[in-house]
């Protein structure tokens, strides 16, 4: 007998979803609450068939689909839980953290083939491609403590580290966003996060154990968007870099939007007013957190109002402690900024007393808002996502134009951070040209991880112990682009 709806992520889901109203939606295909779940039953019966270990993460290379949704909740109910990795991601990005996991197999969609084929043959692993995944009428349970899912984060090598999150911490984390997203089955959720990201597959999550009706898109567009309101959806989520687009490109209008959910940056005053100018019903949030655990705090419907009534400074917050959160600013200064912690019961990742070291600095100010004050590590958040610079140094050291070099974050108005690079060139007098950089860089990684500016230095700035001080990487000219 399956756990209590409460309890498990998978009861929830199965509870919403027993209906014959319209559950997902993605171009001319429409199933029935009834015929997802008899999908993901058919997707658990496949993954049964793949000879896999119970509970053993099965890495996936998928983009947001009706099968992909369905291969998430069968993995889920049937002890094969889903670790979908970025698709964007280079072959040798994604084989280095399939290598890392215990799983023999990877499971790819259709479209990904080819890089499922050599990801496989990089990782010593076995491709298999996801079927017409058929109709299944067995019942797919869970016990609390079992894994519903495996996301990624960046760890502190670069290498995505693997954040489990279980059934009950993921049904904790829906009821807590579901309900501060006033997320319901008469709502439509629309989507265009990476499946892989917490912003994706996290989202979805919470809009799945809500009932709601859910579609996405394969990547954000502004016709991508057209999309979402044409078909009428109520709810999304984005990052302020990607609201500025629509409304630099007159599309930002959306008449049945009723909950715009944010992250990764704070938004401008000007952008939100222009954002209540194009949807003036609509309720914004923003939430802070990270994959091991989110939300941490939030910044309201209530005080995006306030903000835009004249208390701006409200917008460079992150807001106050979610609901069920506790927060405290552990070894703060005498300026009161310190590392944020948290404590709650939907976070995935936590020390022995239940709190979160969130590596972020922040301090708490009048009326318990929280305001950030960059990384405690020297991670690059750009645009919601992370940016770790010793890869980036790793793949450009290896040039042979290259001496020395630095990466370090800057701050930028759309995407809260973007990355620069600070080079020593091997000949001062014949430097690599840029673009050499940037084509040898993005042949290895990701493109949000490559320099969007670089800088050629007689030597890098460093301490008595040969450590780069990164704090005094200074731009000679900033915002100038030497391309």
């Amino acid at each position: 007998m399956g756990a209590e709806p409460e309890s498990t992520w998978t009861a929830a889901v199965t509870a919403a979803y027993d209906h014959s109203r319209p559950a997902v939606r993605f171009g001319d295909l429409t199933w029935t609450g009834r015929e997802l779940l008899d999908r993901a039953a058919g997707a658990a019966d496949w993954l049964d068939a793949l000879g896999l270990d119970t509970g053993t993460p099965v890495p996936a290379l998928a983009a947001t689909s009706a099968d992909a949704l369905a291969l998430a909740i069968g993995g889920a109910g049937s002890g094969h839980p889903l670790a979908p990795l970025g698709v964007r991601m280079t072959p040798y990005e994604i084989a280095a953290v399939v290598e890392a996991s215990e799983g023999h197999v990877i499971v790819v969609q259709g479209e990904f083939a080819r890089l499922g084929e050599e990801v496989a043959r990089l990782s010593g692993r076995r491709a298999v491609v996801v079927p017409e995944l058929r109709p299944s009428t067995r019942t797919l349970t869970a016990e609390p403590d079992d894994l519903a899912a495996v996301l990624h984060t960046s760890g502190t090598t670069g290498l995505p580290k693997p954040v489990p999150m279980s059934q009950r911490r993921l049904a904790a984390r829906a009821r807590v966003n579901g309900r501060l997203c006033a997320l319901d089955p008469d709502s439509f959720y629309g989507g265009s996060a990476p499946f892989h990201h917490i912003a994706g597959l996290g989202n979805i999550a919470v809009a799945l154990a809500a009932g709601a009706l859910v579609t996405g898109l394969p990547r954000f567009t502004v016709e991508g968007w057209a999309l979402l309101r044409a078909l009428g959806a109520t709810h999304t989520s984005m990052v302020p870099a990607m609201l500025e687009t629509l409304l630099a490109a007159g599309q930002a209008h959306h008449g049945t939007l009723r909950v715009l959910q944010y992250g990764g940056a704070p938004v401008r005053p000007g952008t939100l007013r222009r954002t209540y100018e194009a949807m003036p019903g609509v309720r914004m949030l923003n939430m802070f957190g990270q994959t091991e655990g989110s939300p941490i705090s939030v910044l309201t419907p209530e005080d995006h109002r306030e903000a835009v009534a004249g208390r701006t400074d409200l917008l460079r917050s992150v807001g106050r402690p979610a609901p069920g959160v506790e927060v405290r600013v552990d070894d703060a200064g005498p300026d009161g900024i310190g590392e944020i912690h948290a404590r709650a019961d939907h976070f995935f990742r936590s020390d022995a007393e239940g709190w979160l070291h969130s590596g972020d600095l922040g301090r708490v100010a009048e009326g318990g808002y929280l305001y950030l004050y960059g990384r405690g590590s020297d991670m690059i958040i750009r645009g919601g996502e992370n940016v770790h610079p010793l890869e980036v140094e790793t793949v450009l050291a290896a040039h042979p134009g290259v001496a020395d070099v630095a990466v370090t974050g800057v701050p930028d108005e759309r995407l809260g951070q973007t990355v620069v690079a600070f080079v020593v060139p091997n000949d001062p007098e014949a430097p690599p040209r840029p673009a050499t950089l940037r084509s040898h860089t993005r042949a290895r990684l990701s493109g949000f991880k490559v320099p969007v500016r670089w800088w050629f230095v007689d030597a890098l700035p460093r301490n008595a112990n040969g450590k780069v001080v990164r704090r005094r990487l200074e731009e000679p000219y900033q915002g100038e682009t030497r391309a």
